[in-house]
């Protein structure tokens, strides 16, 4: 993507990676974008990864559980994760999550985040 590229979410693949949580996802050179969609009660395993994500909710709350606290995000809220950093979430409520990461994600382009899946 070297020169300047207009998409839509409306374009973009609703992947549905288990039965509570479904993503979209936009990669570039360096980084990658995805809204994800999950459902009350869905959880996101603990695992960690070599990029800096920026979780932004747009509606609902997620709550990110560290191995030192757990943090509380909100709609309009924005948590941002290092590298590195081993954590896990779960759906308190219906949520939309718009998750920016750098470097982008391969493994989520590989489709090797089985974590996710099943």
């Amino acid at each position: 993507m070297s020169t300047p590229e207009k998409t839509s979410w409306k374009l973009t693949e609703v992947e549905k990676l288990n039965d509570t949580i479904s993503r979209q996802m936009i990669s570039g050179d360096n980084a990658t974008i995805s809204q994800l969609f999950l459902q009350r009660g869905a959880i996101v395993p603990r695992h960690s990864h070599v990029n800096e994500q920026y979780s932004w909710i747009i509606s609902g709350t997620l709550k990110f559980v560290f191995d030192d606290r757990e943090i509380v995000v909100g709609a309009g809220e924005v948590l941002v994760i290092s590298p590195n950093v081993p954590h896990s979430a779960v759906a308190v409520e219906d949520t939309v999550d718009v998750d920016f990461f750098s470097p982008r994600r391969e493994d989520w382009i590989r489709k090797e985040d089985a974590y996710l899946r099943g």
